[in-house]
């Protein structure tokens, strides 16, 4: 059969040749450094064999897809560890059942039912048996099994296998990797030896997880793992692991004293508490004063909405699993928790005959939604069941997309600006011209796509295209931001959408006097508050710019004689527009000091005799480090100017 190489070349090898045969006949120097494969786009190991006509490009430890192929190895590495552990312990290793061990972000994991429960305290000896497997470099081997001789391998034995291949399509492949007696179930790809796997990797806890995500079906335990080339990215990651423990937004939360979720009133339902809902109200008022200034018109909108409103949209009932059940009133109506503020904004639009002269209508709402999500799946602020969004809608004419998206584009970048967040990443979802999920107008489509693709480069902002992964209902827009640890988020999505307006038969009269469809832009730059508000916790370690912070400042008066001082200059603060307290309990002042500086206040105020006597303060502010006695009237102007301008600090 005949080979494609990525220089063009083709070269002639026998039927069911690897791509280990193809780095042979390149050269015995790449055979040696092989580790896998690029196989027509796909990742391929040196054992499977290699369709005719492929395009092949051999893979070395250089090449980023190393990872996956390692990571994978790992897995099964872990798992015949796992067995040699219990095997120690006096078990036979058959009673150790494997369910699955895919490969994931960083590392990889393996669900294992054990005959005895794996803690954290058994990982470290796990990791030995692993790191001895690695130094055996041992070999490992692919091979095809008929259906019923692996089903003959499994059955009575082990249930999780058996059930994996009697879900396999009739007719597929079923493949087998081996490794000095350890044989999994697998379809790769792997490393061509355990000796090929970087030492670099660490287990990091156990947690359990139903057998394929049922949980009517049996626990297994889950064991994570880290992995990388390198011993200095292990260490980067473990030590991210650590700071993310330490600006975990739960621990600040309760520490700070900022949110809280009680299960009295409700899982994933957010209490905000004085200092968190002052940090809500700064966003708030933040994003209020950014919309006025670029034309935006406030509405609000009811907390429930009648069922046929989202039957209309479609949001009921093909997203019913995400929703909580209707309210059925014995009238016959029906209402749902509202689970989208968009169908309320276009019943606004749709209140009165509309003229192209009023395009663009935009739309604001800080508006409450309700999702359903599982409880598996609830996380603090960032899963929770209950969430406002910054959520607006601009109705526009298919012209004015374009002008519209830069507008939102420029509202997305301040506000990441002003929050210090300015290392992101831009993706356009478009569609897929193959798949017919899409609703609307192909041309309208191509014309909402390019006017996206023009404004970002119109702003100077680089960007990928993601064919496919545009909403059904329109073209997409998504900011992918990482934050100081490194991790990304999804914020600050913008969607174009055809759908809604033909649901809800909205239109306007054009210069022609004729009806048009308008189209509707989707904007949300912070998305859910409570998640945006998580995540900013955790980017700041919950030391936030002055102007976000619950308590800017805290006076600390040294004796009980400099109360009335204190007060004094916490007044001239407050009359600034500052949210001051004066710590005047009966503790030493550095007790006070290390107080606000645990609650993480950005600026400490310390007042005594000399500063009583010459209308000063002793600054210690958190950000800058400022160890200074200054006038009091210059520190008022100085920080409330800092909050006035936002500054990022």
């Amino acid at each position: 059969m005949k080979i494609r190489l990525p220089d063009g070349k083709e070269i002639e090898l026998p039927e069911g040749s690897t791509a280990r045969d193809v780095a042979e006949k390149i050269s015995r120097s790449l055979a040696k450094e092989a580790v896998g494969a690029i196989v027509n786009g796909e990742v391929y190991d040196l054992f499977k064999p290699l369709p005719e006509g492929a395009e092949v490009r051999i893979l070395t430890r250089k090449d980023p897809e190393y990872q996956l192929l390692f990571r994978h190895t790992l897995a099964h590495v872990m798992a015949q560890a796992v067995k040699e552990f219990f095997a120690k312990k006096g078990y036979d290793p058959e009673e150790v059942k494997l369910g699955i061990g895919p490969v994931i972000e960083n590392g990889f994991y393996y669900d294992i039912d054990a005959p005895e429960p794996i803690s954290d305290a058994d990982l470290p000896e796990i990791e030995k048996l692993m790191q001895r497997i690695i130094k055996r470099n041992l070999p490992l081997r692919r091979y095809v099994l008929e259906r019923e001789e692996a089903l003959a391998r499994y059955r009575g034995k082990d249930p999780y296998k058996t059930e994996l291949i009697e879900d396999l399509p009739e007719g597929e492949e079923i493949s087998f990797y081996e490794q000095e007696g350890f044989t999994d179930l697998c379809r790769g790809p792997h490393v061509p030896s355990t000796g090929k796997i970087p030492p670099h990797f660490k287990l990091t806890h156990v947690a359990g997880a139903y057998w394929r995500g049922d949980e009517s079906r049996p626990m297994l335990q889950r064991i994570y793992g880290v992995a990388f080339r390198t011993k200095e990215e292990l260490e980067h990651y473990l030590w991210q692991l650590e700071e993310a423990k330490k600006r975990d937004h739960r621990r600040l939360g309760r520490q700070l004293e900022l949110f809280h979720i009680d299960p009295m009133v409700g899982k994933g339902l957010v209490l905000w508490l004085p200092k968190g809902n002052v940090l809500r109200e700064e966003l708030i008022a933040f994003m209020r004063e950014e919309q006025v200034k670029r034309g935006y018109q406030l509405v609000t909108t009811p907390h429930i909405g009648s069922l046929e409103l989202y039957k209309t949209s479609g949001h009921y009932p093909y997203y019913a699993e995400s929703q909580f059940p209707p309210m059925e009133l014995e009238d016959g109506e029906a209402y749902l928790l509202k689970p989208m503020n968009c169908p309320h904004h276009v019943r606004i639009y749709a209140m009165r005959p509309r003229s192209y002269r009023e395009l663009p209508l935009r739309l604001a709402e800080f508006g409450t939604v309700y999702r359903f999500e599982q409880s598996g799946e609830l996380h603090g602020l960032t899963r929770v069941r209950g969430f406002t969004q910054d959520d607006a809608h601009i109705f526009c004419s298919p012209e004015q997309v374009k002008e519209e998206f830069l507008g939102v584009l420029d509202l997305t970048l301040k506000v990441f600006g002003t929050l210090g967040m300015g290392d992101f990443r831009v993706r356009i979802g478009v569609r897929d011209p193959e798949s017919d999920k899409y609703v609307g107008d192909a041309e309208h489509w191509a014309v909402a796509e390019r006017q996206i693709q023009e404004a970002c480069d119109e702003a100077g902002l680089d960007y990928t295209i993601e064919e496919g992964d545009a909403a059904f209902y329109g073209p997409k827009l998504d900011f992918v931001v990482k934050d100081v640890l490194g991790r990304e988020w999804q914020l600050g999505t913008i969607q174009v959408d055809y759908n809604l307006p033909e649901r809800f038969d909205i239109s306007y009269k054009g210069p022609d006097g004729e009806p048009h469809r308008p189209v509707m832009i989707h904007r949300a730059p912070f998305g859910s508050l409570e998640r945006f508000i998580g995540i900013l916790i955790e980017h700041f370690a919950g030391e936030f710019p002055l102007w976000l912070a619950p308590v800017q400042v805290v006076v600390v008066p040294i004796t009980d004689r400099h109360h009335d001082y204190a007060r004094k200059v916490r007044a001239e603060l407050e009359a600034a527009g500052l949210r001051v307290e004066v710590d005047d309990r009966p503790e030493r002042m550095n007790a006070k000091i290390r107080d606000a500086e645990t609650q993480k206040v950005p600026v400490i105020l310390v007042v005594g005799d000399k500063e009583q006597e010459e209308g000063t303060v002793a600054v210690r502010d958190r950000r800058s480090g400022e160890r200074a006695t200054r006038p009091l009237a210059e520190v008022v102007q100085d920080l409330a100017e800092r909050v006035r301008t936002r500054a990022r600090e």
